[in-house]
């Protein structure tokens, strides 16, 4: 231990065993050590900041009450695990957190045992602990326990409903904890968390609840008398307990989530249960950074901040260029100010994609269907059906997860849903969970849909007034994070020829097909190409499908080398359709790929990603020039 160390209890701790040999009255001077670890670290390396600091306590009890990693823990998202990483064996390699090459932001099975399940995407933890649960059983391992941590937010979407219908009629031994901190990334919505705070606020449960733990300091006894009678007694004095009891799970709680001496009894006598429980906790976001309390979504993810005051750092910001997703969010408060048939639909992100442009001044238009991906899709062709023009925003990671209803719900009876895929392209320091890098490739197979990608931020708001004007199929248009490229944007309302490319660059001899925002990287590469000689043209392609044959068919009679660019992957985007119609008409043009390979990518900032995957402007002349060199010396050896 260093001399008048912050941390003198966290010093000592690499590994959840060594936190096991503390007595129960130090743990929450380590929960305080490992708050101010966080909030100190985090200061200058920005992360999800707001639900660790609330899942301290818990994070400590279960490793203290639990074998982990022989018991196996499952965190939902993964937000709330910054603690269960720095206890795992992961504390010196904290600060590269999210960063290039260092460790990731979410639980990776990868990266160590103790992160039994990857996570990123909300409502998986009780299906996955199920499937471990089971396979405990069948493999005949009763003494090893499962414990999956989910959030409100998470509990109300579909997946988790499913997982909690199979565990609670399979009767596995397993522990669902919900860590109830009544907000999500944005405000909660829904009857779910509706029924969530009638739980925690209703006084005749708390008071009954408060004087027979107090009575019974929650010992054995009353473990044995819960588990034997918990449903009946229970069901009689709070009704509201009944949904969960009625999937089959004993219910436990509300419990203080910050209490860590109480949860670590509570967690000791719960071990004694089998079957399927749950134990409700309620915790507060952002718990010990004040200004992260009082502003909960602000602190969800915030940017670098001072670690004394919580006071966020702001940036000195030069660049004037909107972000995407402002561009979006005006842009459909004006078309809905003329049209009173266009409504906004978002899958808990209202906040993210901007679409709190329209709901400040028209909130009866905009849907927050929560996390609930799958049902957006749905909701919003029923609307489409009726008449209505919906805007679907979905980020690009979270649309594949409503696939089916793309297909079946929308593409198949030709319902104009217009799908504004937010976060296409690589996204950053959230990672592979969060890539938009599959949306061209799984789109582009749906017979009846548009898919488009804009290469500046005039283009995205032609595409949204051509997709709200033409309105007789599905239409997709993807667009990335962050800031774009134009300051004065916000011209007239235009509408685009669907399916017709844009020369940019007439050349010769090689051609660089681009589609969505890399297209600007492309024309930087270019000038820069040009002062050695090389002169290729440049398409900005625009539109995926319906695919402007008419320009490929030029290209191909005119130049040797094609070259596409897509932040998408090699398999199944541009290059697959470039490739696909040369190999139809027997052109003899060669085609090269500027896109993701057929592999995962890590995470770190957008411009190491970029340079690794070659998108950034040096890596596109590097590509252009090699492209060049061989296929000129291949017309000289000829």
């Amino acid at each position: 231990m260093l001399p008048n160390s912050p941390y003198p209890l966290l010093e000592g701790i690499q590994f959840p065993e060594d936190i096991r040999c503390l007595p129960v009255e130090k743990l929450p001077q380590l929960c305080n050590e490992l708050r101010n670890f966080i909030i100190t670290v985090s200061a200058n390396n920005p992360g999800h900041l707001g639900a660790s600091l609330g899942a301290i306590e818990l994070t400590v009890a279960i490793h203290y009450v639990f074998d982990t990693p022989n018991d196996k823990l499952v965190w939902d998202v993964g937000h709330q695990a910054y603690a269960h990483k720095i206890i795992t064996g992961r504390k010196e390699r904290f600060d590269t957190n999210r960063k290039y090459k260092g460790i990731s932001g979410f639980p990776k099975m990868s990266e160590s045992e103790y992160d039994a399940f990857g996570t990123g995407h909300a409502s998986t933890s009780i299906s996955a602990i199920l499937g471990m649960a089971t396979a405990a059983r069948l493999a005949g391992n009763s003494s090893q326990h499962h414990i999956a941590v989910i959030g409100d937010g998470a509990m109300g979407g579909g997946m988790a409903f499913e997982a909690m219908n199979q565990a609670g009629g399979a009767r596995e031994n397993m522990l669902v904890i919900l860590n109830d901190n009544r907000i999500a990334i944005d405000e909660n919505v829904g009857a779910m968390s509706q029924y969530l705070l009638r739980i925690t606020s209703s006084k005749s449960y708390n008071r009954f609840k408060k004087n027979l733990w107090n009575l019974f300091n929650f010992s054995k006894f009353i473990v044995q008398a819960f588990s034997r009678l918990g449903n009946a007694i229970k069901g009689q004095i709070v009704s509201q307990s009944n949904l969960f009891q009625q999937l089959g799970f004993r219910y436990f709680g509300p419990a203080d989530g910050h209490d860590v001496v109480k949860l670590v009894r509570i967690l000791s006598n719960l071990k004694e249960i089998n079957g399927p429980k749950l134990l409700h906790i309620v915790t507060v976001k952002g718990k010990g950074l004040q200004l992260a309390e009082e502003n909960q979504i602000a602190y969800h993810a915030p940017g670098n901040y001072d670690p004394e005051t919580g006071e966020m750092t702001v940036s000195d910001e030069h660049n004037k260029s909107p972000k995407y997703q402002t561009v979006f969010g005006e842009t459909i408060l004006e078309l809905a100010l003329q049209d009173e048939k266009v409504v906004g639909i978002t899958p808990a992100m209202a906040i993210g994609c901007s679409l709190t442009i329209m709901r400040e001044k028209l909130p009866h238009r905009v849907f927050d269907v929560g996390i609930a991906e799958a049902h957006a899709v749905t909701f919003a062709a029923g609307l489409a059906a009726a008449g209505y023009i919906p805007f679907c925003n979905i980020y690009s990671s979270f649309l594949q997860r409503s696939y089916d209803q793309i297909v079946h719900d929308v593409a198949l009876q030709q319902l104009p849903v217009i799908f504004c895929i937010d976060r296409a392209g690589l996204v950053g320091e959230d990672g592979p969970t969060h890539h938009g890098v599959l949306d061209l490739a799984f789109l582009r197979s749906i017979p009846n849909m548009i898919i488009a990608s804009p290469i500046n931020e005039t283009e995205l708001r032609n595409l949204m007034f051509t997709a709200y004007s033409e309105r007789n199929c599905p239409f997709a248009i993807r667009y990335p994070r962050g800031t774009g490229v134009m300051t004065d944007w916000k011209t007239p309302l235009e509408k685009l020829e669907i399916g017709k490319s844009k020369l940019l660059k007439q050349g010769k001899e090689i051609a660089v097909l681009s589609l969505g925002p890399l297209g600007n990287n492309v024309s930087k590469a270019i000038a820069i190409l040009e002062n050695e000689g090389i002169m290729p043209t440049h398409i900005n392609v625009c539109f995926l499908k319906p695919f402007d044959k008419m320009m490929l068919d030029e290209i191909c009679n005119t130049h040797h080398t094609i070259i596409t660019v897509e932040d998408g992957t090699v398999v199944g985007g541009l290059f697959s359709e470039v490739s696909e119609y040369i190999i139809e008409k027997q052109y003899a043009a060669k085609v090269v790929p500027i896109a993701i390979k057929d592999t995962f990518i890590e995470h770190g900032d957008i411009a190491n990603l970029h340079k690794a995957v070659g998108f950034d402007v040096e890596g596109i002349v590097n590509w252009i020039r090699e492209t060049y060199r061989l296929s000129y010396s291949k017309f000289v050896n000829e």
